[in-house]
């Protein structure tokens, strides 16, 4: 695609470093105009600048600094929001933390709580905040990242774990509830890529995040890991019109068909392809139960 968001306005949480990072560059790169969320002022800043030097257009670059963990985080994204855009085309909530690490019982339990604060009720009062602003010019998109531990068990990542499975329901559900409104909401799994998270694994060491973890992460390091430019080129098409129509689904980055899928919107239509499900015993070929 070349130019698929050109004249789009477009929030990013968690945009000043690796994933983030990546996905406010490609969308830039596609005419977007952004409004970067981070913690970080000098990482934010720095990517602004890089930013305007490299302009087409009328392309605007605005920056956020606050922590999603703090209450005022919401209401102050959406105030800077609608001061510099009269509409809001897409939300991308990337920003999320990976501890509390280590068994539920021993964690500090004001830090899970903290986790599932950014992980998934920010994201989900992003989306409240947001859809009634969409909704306004019936068009929209929200896209919200997944991660390990949404699909599968993750022990000793209770708390991201939960929060991204939580995301991932949540999303599908929302996609349901604004259908007449002309909104998609769609997940994303970007896989195993070499960020900040990896090295906080690697720090904390196989005592804390398991032994299986921990080698895993040892063997991701080595192999450099997915490149986060295939999520983003992921979220550049979920946020661009050639993907209108798909909502509801949790799409891999690496391994599924994603840039076909507009031409299976019949066969995924009221479908739980792509959505987390439970699985009963004749789905593994038993005949009890």
């Amino acid at each position: 695609m070349t130019n698929a968001l050109v004249g789009k306005h477009v929030i990013i949480t968690g945009a000043s470093r690796g994933l983030g990072a990546a996905i406010a560059r490609a969308m830039w790169y596609q005419g977007a105009s952004l409004l970067l969320v981070a913690r970080s002022t000098d990482t934010l800043q720095q990517l602004q600048d890089d930013f305007l030097r490299n302009s087409q257009g009328d392309q605007q670059v605005h920056v956020v600094v606050t922590d999603l963990g703090m209450p005022a985080a919401v209401p102050t994204i959406m105030h800077r929001a609608r001061a510099v855009w009269s509409r809001l085309d897409v939300l991308v909530n990337n920003a999320a933390i990976l501890t509390p690490i280590g068994q539920v019982w021993e964690n500090d339990w004001d830090e899970w709580q903290a986790a599932i604060r950014v992980n998934l009720l920010a994201p989900v009062e992003l989306c409240r905040a947001c859809v009634p602003w969409m909704g306004e010019y019936r068009q929209g998109k929200i896209i919200n990242l997944s991660g390990g531990g949404a699909t599968r068990p993750r022990p000793r990542f209770s708390a991201y774990a939960t929060a991204k499975a939580g995301l991932v329901r949540f999303s599908e559900t929302l996609a349901h509830e604004v259908r007449d409104l002309n909104v998609q909401v769609n997940c994303v799994a970007p896989g195993a890529m070499n960020t900040e998270m990896l090295q906080a694994v690697l720090r904390t060491g196989p005592a804390r995040v398991g032994t299986l973890e921990y080698a895993q992460a040892v063997k991701q390091a080595e192999t450099g890991g997915v490149s986060p430019q295939d999520a983003a080129e992921l979220c550049v098409f979920l946020s661009s019109a050639a993907s209108n129509g798909l909502t509801g689904t949790l799409l891999s980055a690496v391994w599924d068909p994603w840039e076909h899928l507009p031409e299976y919107l019949h066969d995924l239509q009221d479908s739980d392809i792509y959505t987390l499900r439970r699985i009963v015993p004749s789905d593994r070929g038993k005949t009890w139960g």
